[in-house]
């Protein structure tokens, strides 16, 4: 053991903790359904050898309760996660409430024609995954996609690709939207505000409508043939209350974005108050048993929780020891700091890794080596952070298993009498991806480079 020992600390502890990082990637990769346990264990050992040899892991480890401190409340941003589980409660109750069916019904009846009131469903589903988790959005416009579809006998494959692939984009327009929009914000110390004005340009927020404008014209060559007018059923509007509850989140967030210049906790714990309110109206205005909260709450995503805990540690022990740094450096001599190389680069790579794999460890990991890039070549760090941002999310439309909305669509197809296959879901995603990809990092170049 003290020869282990001693072998450890000869070597470079970062090539260690490379390794340990490389493992747990490749098992998220292979098993999915346990890539919790793979971060957990992976987090474990990084902490035990952070205990065992100090400053050679983590940063700030003078002391046993030092080293505590720095990787429960420093590295782990509670700020992050109490906003993702607050806005969860407030999504599953406005799922619940029957708001979005009611929308969905109104654009129906006040459209032209089927083809564009199925564009405005589309959008629609874009703009509700702005604040609700992109599976939990398809879910809810699943069966209005697919009664419609019914009604005109249309083949629903389109139209189920549509939600999903448009529900991937918005999320990641603002704070609220997508846990790599909460990673992001915390990392570039933005706040809910700075997703839409940063140092007095238009960010990324309206960087990601540019793709969104894209991808409702890339449905119209789809749809647009559609002249029937349909009629539906109009949905009954259970509440009101998460709807405001939503618009409540959205301009407290705003005001504290303007009180304080960074998220601290203020934000974290007031998303997650309203949260809470909204389980006691749950429980007591609508009526509900305990065991029915229960089952709300535990349906939450709290399988991303404890993902995001792993890879925070992860993730900061290969910052603190100096890889991520010479990552950023070895890009910028292959770029020959060349700016536009570099953004191509970013963006590229991004795309391509989101389409097989999950974005949430790939952002974690990358942006500091994006603004690291940006820095070494000169230049605003924006450029290659929404570079990454834009790339890592929207690359997600570019496969069925490149985000978790694509394999619930899939299967809904499935289901119904429809599967597809990957080639079949590659012929819309495809162009999909490479149209808002493009026009998103048009817009991006023009603003920011």
């Amino acid at each position: 053991c003290e020869n282990l020992l001693e072998f450890l600390g000869e070597v470079k502890m970062k090539w260690i903790i490379l390794a340990i990082a490389v493992v747990m990637y490749l098992l998220v990769i292979l098993f999915q359904e346990k890539k919790v346990i793979m971060t957990t264990v992976a987090a474990a050992i990084t902490v035990i050898l952070g205990f065992m040899f100090g400053g050679k892991v983590f940063l700030q480890t003078q002391s046993a309760g030092n080293l505590f401190y720095h990787i429960f409340f420093e590295l782990i941003n509670w700020n992050i996660l109490m906003i993702y589980v607050g806005s969860m409660i407030i999504a599953a109750l406005f799922i619940y409430s029957k708001v979005p069916a009611r929308i969905a019904d109104f654009l129906v009846q006040h459209s032209p024609n089927t083809g564009i009131a199925v564009i405005l469903i589309l959008a629609m589903t874009g703009i509700i995954s702005i604040f609700v988790e992109n599976v939990a959005t398809v879910l809810v416009m699943a069966p209005i996609a697919l009664a419609l579809s019914k009604k005109l006998k249309l083949n629903p494959v389109p139209f189920m690709i549509g939600l999903a692939v448009m529900s991937n984009l918005e999320g990641t327009a603002t704070l609220v939207g997508d846990p790599p929009s909460m990673i992001f914000a915390s990392y570039a110390g933005y706040n809910f505000n700075d997703f839409f004005v940063h140092q007095g340009k238009i960010s990324i927020f309206f960087i990601i409508q540019a793709g969104m404008i894209a991808g409702c014209i890339f449905f119209y060559f789809i749809f647009g043939r559609v002249k029937e007018k349909a009629l539906i059923e109009k949905e009954s509007v259970i509440s009101s209350v998460p709807f405001w509850l939503l618009i409540i989140m959205i301009l407290g967030l705003a005001v504290i974005s303007f009180l304080s210049t960074e998220l601290g906790y203020g934000s974290g714990c007031f998303v997650l108050g309203l949260g809470l309110i909204g389980l006691l109206w749950y429980r007591f205005v609508q009526k509900k048993s305990n065991a029915e909260v229960w089952t709300l709450v535990k349906e939450l995503d709290w399988e991303t929780i404890g993902f995001l805990m792993g890879i925070f540690v992860v993730v900061g022990a290969i910052s603190e020891t100096g890889l991520l740094t010479d990552f950023s450096s070895w890009l910028a001599r292959i770029t020959n700091g060349n700016k536009l190389a570099g953004f191509v680069l970013i963006l590229l790579f991004s795309v391509i890794i989101s389409g097989f794999v999950d974005n949430v460890p790939y952002i974690i990991v990358m942006l500091p080596v994006a603004g690291g890039l940006a820095q070494n070549i000169g230049i605003s760090k924006e450029l290659f952070m929404f570079a990454l941002l834009v790339g890592s999310c929207l690359g997600g439309n570019l496969t069925p298993f490149g985000a978790s909305a694509n394999i619930v669509s899939m299967g809904i197809l499935k289901k119904e009498g429809y599967p597809i296959k990957f080639s079949g879901f590659l012929k819309i995603s495809a162009p999909f991806t490479v149209i808002t990809t493009s026009a998103a990092a048009f817009v991006l170049w023009l603003i920011w480079a």
